[in-house]
């Protein structure tokens, strides 16, 4: 089955996405997802400039000699754009051989490890009661799992609070939004968020917490320490990773599991937090870790020292890669979790998809592939919009994480 044409579709549907689809001689086609946040253009130009011209003629069912041939045949590897691009390619061929033997890519993967994949949503608010309330509101929607972050009292654009409901997407202004951050009051705040929703919603209910970067690794300890009561799901990102070492830290002062991954591009980004078990779980993202090629190994390694996999699912990966990471998901024996950001009509209409939520739980559907496609005439409807994401600065002006 050879390769006799890929392209990219760029189409902003609420938010931009990159999509790569790949045609076949025998008439099967694959998409996989492109997107990077933010810089989406720049994953754009390394497929059209640089690896769509090595795709065509190639036989599309030698998914890894495709993935070594992109992977070890550029002297510059890794980072962001190459593995998105890689991740696309990746995504698409393993949608193009699922739908060639006519069964979905979890059969393929070696079949069913559940019988569907746990999600949590994301209750965001500007105060604590207001979280509170919407944490309530995901409970009603049948989430057995919700990520809970509040505004800070007197602290502009605190992390995860969005300007609408159900469809929190940060990058939303041509040039990045300015917020404001103060790392006491936050510290101050978040125990008592818990504290309050474990006394509204009981014990029964997962929670989850995302940190963003934003504390060093002895103030991480301590709010791992302070959550401990409230038994959390996990806390996620809770001090940049650039420094891996800081996480054995952290992991001395507190048994909250920790979450990191979602910006780690290949396994070598979580080798060594995994082989030292200083994390709990894994977040890497099908797209953006250059697959599920390079996915399944980074499974597999985590395995090994009791590592579970919790892919990051928010809106700015497109269904064509919720329903690649539900196939794995489905599969994956160490499978922990999986973020689930619900997207906008619009962008459901533009990528039909055959996974479906119930109880709390996402089943990725049995039509052959992925069970995503994408309407090339309904996406030309929306056309690039340039976005950033927002940055932080500390009170007295100094640039932060955000």
């Amino acid at each position: 089955m050879k390769i006799t044409s890929a392209r990219v579709i760029v189409t902003c549907p609420g938010r931009n996405f990159v999509t790569l689809k790949i045609e076949t001689d025998q008439g099967v086609h694959g998409i996989g997802d492109a997107t990077l946040n933010g810089r989406e253009k720049a994953v754009v130009a390394y497929l059209e400039d640089h690896l769509i011209p090595l795709l065509i003629g190639r036989d599309a069912h030698r998914i890894e000699d495709i993935w070594q041939y992109l992977y070890r045949g550029a002297y510059w590897r890794r980072g962001p754009v190459t593995m998105a691009a890689i991740g696309a390619v990746d995504t698409a061929l393993w949608d193009i051989k699922a739908k060639a033997a006519g069964m979905p890519l979890y059969q393929l993967l070696g079949g069913a490890s559940r019988d569907g994949v746990l999600v949590y949503g994301h209750a965001n608010g500007a105060d604590i009661e207001q979280t509170v309330d919407e944490v309530g509101r995901y409970i009603d929607m049948g989430y057995r799992a919700v990520r809970a972050q509040s505004g800070i009292p007197g602290v502009k654009g605190a992390y995860g609070v969005g300007k609408g409901g159900m469809y929190y997407e940060p990058a939303d202004s041509t040039l990045p939004e300015e917020t404001l951050w103060d790392t006491s009051r936050y510290l101050q705040t978040a125990p008592k968020l818990f504290e309050r929703l474990r006394e509204v919603h009981g014990p029964d209910i997962e929670l989850l917490h995302d940190v963003h970067h934003r504390l060093s690794p002895i103030e991480a300890a301590r709010l791992g320490k302070a959550l401990e009561p409230h038994h959390l799901f996990w806390m996620e990102d809770c001090t940049p990773v650039e420094n891996q070492e800081a996480f054995r830290l952290v992991r001395q002062h507190t048994v909250t599991p920790l979450a990191v991954g979602e910006i780690f591009n290949s396994i070598h980004d979580c080798r060594e937090l995994i082989q030292n078990q200083l994390i709990d779980y894994i977040r890497t993202t099908v797209v953006h870790a250059g697959g599920i090629t390079q996915l399944r190994q980074i499974a597999g390694l985590a395995a090994l020292y009791q590592v579970r996999t919790g892919c990051h699912g928010a809106t700015d990966l497109s269904p064509a890669c919720m329903g690649a990471a539900l196939h794995f998901d489905l599969w994956v024996p160490n499978f922990g979790i999986q973020e689930y950001m619900r997207h906008t009509p619009e962008t459901d209409a533009v990528f039909p998809h055959a996974y479906t939520f119930k109880d709390g739980y996402l089943h990725p559907g049995d039509a052959p592939g992925t069970g995503v496609d994408i309407d090339e005439s309904l996406a030309a409807k929306y056309p690039y919009e340039p976005k950033q994401l927002p940055i932080a600065r500390l009170t007295d002006g100094t640039l932060w994480n955000w």
